[in-house]
């Protein structure tokens, strides 16, 4: 017999956890669904648009009426749960309905704060939290009138503003002497009130209402200081409280909350609750992001998985108040142990605080200029040391190029036509689109939707503040662990510290032991274990071709026509006569439609076949050459200048020292593209400053400089240390390349991995540790042993010969 789901609360955490459940196991559950509210579910975030009129309510729906019946869901809408009978296992409605139920979810959201003051009944008093209560305020709005808002946070003043556009004179109302001080110190609460007057609001700041006038509707209010205003309207938003009292009545343990543990069970095991009634660790939430992330995990359990926990959420919010961006994340109140770095322009009304403690971000404030968010919130998130980056950490992510489309405002004002992701070519309209038609709330759901900030990830601020602004204020937040991928719950670090403690040898092997919630996994978390196994038994593990994406399967990068680019490796860059006839007449053989010299101081030969892949690739194995990787997550190039040998300002001999560390580290897989490159002098004529590692030679001896790099997201690089002979740039390198191979996430460009550890821990750990330094240098060797040999040569003498044989010949 089938089980029955009942559940209490037809809101966006009740019907996400629905939504999550009904993907997982489909036929589990007979469900049944109970609404105070006649509509079905909405977005609540998006109640503020349809004050103001920007957005017809029906845009707002998440799941019609249609989709509950497409799910064979029981929905009765308009109809209040009075009644839990836990020991019989039915639940009662206002109208004495009966519903039994085996498993029963709680998700009665929380009410309006109505402060226990006089008056606070008169009808034309309302507080902000429905469509109902939206309606009233529009009928209220077409006679006009004067409102007053209670509560200066995110909800009174949209509430405030939307009123105003619709013709009523708003005066809020505020108990504390800045507006939104939750999310805002002083400074940023002032700058938000002083706009919002220029916006036509009127404040009262420190005031607290003492009464509420009026016999048979409101007509004013009465402060504790004994001045008097006048209302026609008065919206209470003074902020909210869990909706436990259902709860509560059924002896279910309730604190501020209802209290769940860590797979969102009460201490009734039949009886589960998410969203913003639920207590969790002492914690309760009212952004979408954790409640959605609860609902993952309550769905997980209902299903009988049992393979998820709820472990908290650090949250960051970010929000537009008005067209006024907003982002505050951690604990911004400054402490005698802390540091400020403030940035205030009131002329571009921008304003920056970041607070420090130990050389680790604790707190920020950005007012205006939101697109750094992220970024912080990243660094506070994984306790990043920022003693290195302290001079430009106030001016945004050194290595974020985001071509002049600074502030998320500016973006918001771009044309459709905007291009966003430059990786994938994806339009400002397209993302706004997705977002509204496929009801998406969260940067994973518009990732997958639209591809957007999937690859590089420099557009990341950007398709964030898209989001924010298209679904509201209040979506954003990340978990306080990032998983690998739906796949799993375990985090990158998690998933590599598992294969060397348990000895996962496969990828079978690891999904067994790591419990992967997919048979095969997915496109990103195969690739990903394959280099981490890889990594990890250098001496044992047998690549898996079908983990690799197609370019490193079949070992050359496929162009927009379906033909391929060959890119033979140039030692350095230097090559000769006899190299160059060779290449022109593999060239000539396979009609090469195009060839030209990259930037990597090499040749691509572009629009080859693919079935001429290992023919062309024999011809060139027979004149010397060996794959120059340029596909793969690998050691792509060493750009090198001419140096001492011909250079009048060449300091040391450049190129030959750029050969001699190709020849070392060809082959190597790394967590994403490689390059190195080498300068004779100062003048850096092969750009060794923006590379993964760059050597620059001087008079006396050879500066080391890492986790730079060009392309859209333009970082220079560090600099790591000096040292004085080639042996040393060797190991140097042998060593820095081993650590970014053991430490990094795959994907992760040496740039972003050095900003989230810290530039010191890499100096600590080869710097100033000569003994690791050299144990990480062996391990690096050692791995090179068994990766210096050449696929092309394999594939030329018939390795995996399928990948380059057409299906079928088709004949028209």
């Amino acid at each position: 017999m089938t089980m029955r789901l009942v559940v209490i609360g037809n809101g966006m955490a009740g019907i996400r956890t629905v939504e999550e459940l009904l993907n997982m196991s489909p036929d589990a559950y007979d469900i049944t669904v109970f609404g105070n509210e006649l509509q079905p579910n909405y977005n609540r975030i998006l109640l503020s648009p349809v004050l103001s009129a920007e957005m017809p309510f029906e845009e707002t729906i998440l799941n019609s009426f249609d989709w509950y019946q497409q799910h064979n869901i029981t929905l009765h809408a308009g109809h209040a749960v009075t009644h839990i009978d836990r020991i019989k296992r039915f639940v009662s409605t206002d109208d004495g309905l009966q519903t039994p139920y085996d498993r029963l979810l709680i998700a009665t959201g929380s009410n309006p704060f109505m402060p226990p003051i006089p008056g606070i009944d008169l009808p034309g008093v309302i507080g902000y939290r429905s469509i109902a209560d939206v309606q009233t305020m529009l009928a209220a709005a077409q006679t006009g009138g004067h409102a007053v808002v209670i509560g200066g946070g995110l909800l009174g003043l949209e509430a405030a503003y939307g009123l105003s556009l619709r013709g009523m004179q708003v005066t809020v109302v505020h108990l504390s002497n800045w507006l939104i001080e939750r999310q805002l110190d002083k400074t940023g609460g002032d700058m938000l009130r002083k706009a919002l007057i220029k916006r036509g609001l009127t404040f009262l700041m420190a005031h607290q209402t003492e009464a509420i006038l009026g016999t048979g509707h409101v007509t004013g209010l009465r402060f504790k200081n004994g001045t008097e205003i006048a209302a026609s309207l008065v919206v209470v938003a003074a902020g909210i409280r869990p909706n436990i009292g259902l709860a509560k009545s059924a002896g279910i343990y309730c604190e501020r909350g209802i209290v769940v543990n860590d797979t969102l069970q009460t201490f009734d095991p039949r009886i589960y609750a998410v969203g913003e009634c639920v207590q969790h660790r002492h914690q309760t939430y009212g952004l979408v992001a954790p409640l959605f992330e609860q609902a993952k995990v309550a769905a997980n359990h209902l299903a009988q998985y049992g393979r998820m926990r709820y472990e908290g959420s650090q949250t960051a919010t970010k929000l537009k108040v008005t067209g006024i961006d907003l982002f505050s994340a951690g604990d911004f109140h400054v402490t005698d142990d802390d540091e400020e770095l403030l940035l205030q322009d009131a002329t571009r009304g921008v304003y920056k605080k970041l607070v420090l403690r130990h050389n680790k971000l604790r707190g920020a404030i950005l007012y205006g200029d939101t697109i750094d968010g992220p970024w912080y919130f990243q660094l506070l998130r994984d306790g990043t040391d920022i003693s290195d980056m302290r001079e430009h950490l106030l001016f945004g992510q050194a290595h974020l190029g985001d071509a002049g489309r600074s502030g998320a405002a500016s973006i918001m004002n771009l044309p459709d036509s905007a291009e966003i992701c430059g990786c994938n070519g994806i339009k400002k309209g397209h993302i706004i689109k997705t977002i509204l038609e496929k009801k998406l709330f969260t940067l994973e759901e518009v990732r997958a939707h639209t591809k957007a900030s999937s690859s590089c990830g420099s557009c990341t601020g950007l398709v964030e503040a898209i989001l924010a602004s298209t679904v509201g204020g209040d979506y954003s937040t990340q978990p306080s662990k990032k998983p690998l991928c739906p796949c799993t719950e375990l985090s990158h670090d998690e998933v590599r510290s598992a294969i060397t403690q348990l000895s996962l040898h496969s990828i079978p092997q690891l999904m067994q032991a790591l419990e992967w919630k997919t048979t095969d996994g997915c496109a990103k978390c195969r690739p990903a274990l394959n280099y981490y196994l890889l990594a990890a038994w250098p001496d044992s593990y047998q690549d898996d071709s079908r983990s690799r994406f197609i370019n490193e399967r079949v070992h050359a990068n496929i162009q927009k026509d379906g033909t391929y680019s060959v890119v033979p490796r140039i030692w350095g860059g230097v090559t000769s006569a006899k190299e160059l006839r060779s290449i022109a007449d593999v060239a000539d053989k396979y009609a090469v439609p195009t060839i030209k010299i990259t930037g990597g101081q090499r040749i691509d030969l572009l629009g080859v076949a693919k079935t001429d892949l290992p023919a062309m690739w024999h011809d060139l194995a027979d004149a010397g050459f060996v794959s120059g990787h340029a596909y793969g997550k690998a050691l792509r190039t060493v750009k090198t200048c001419v140096g001492s040998e011909w250079c009048r300002f060449g300091t040391q001999d450049s190129t030959a020292l750029g050969i001699r560390l190709e020849k070392m580290t060809w082959g190597s897989w790394t967590p994403h593209k490689f390059k190195l490159a080498v300068s004779g002098c100062p003048r850096n004529c092969a750009e060794a400053t923006i590379k993964d590692f760059g050597i620059v030679c001087v008079d006396s001896g050879y500066e080391i400089h890492v986790g730079g790099n060009g392309g859209i997201k333009v970082r220079v690089t560090d600099f790591l240390c000096k040292v004085g002979t080639e042996e040393e740039v060797i190991e140097y390198c042998g060593a820095f390349m081993q650590m970014y191979r053991e430490e990094a996430h795959y994907l992760e460009r040496s740039a972003p991995w050095i900003e989230r550890v810290g530039l010191s821990h890499v100096k600590q750990h080869i710097v100033d540790d000569p003994n690791n330094r050299s144990a990480l240098f062996a391990r690096f060797l050692q791995s090179q042993a068994n990766a210096q040999t050449d696929p092309w040569q394999e594939h030329a003498n018939g390795k995996e010969a399928f990948e380059y044989k057409p299906l079928a010949t088709i004949e028209g």
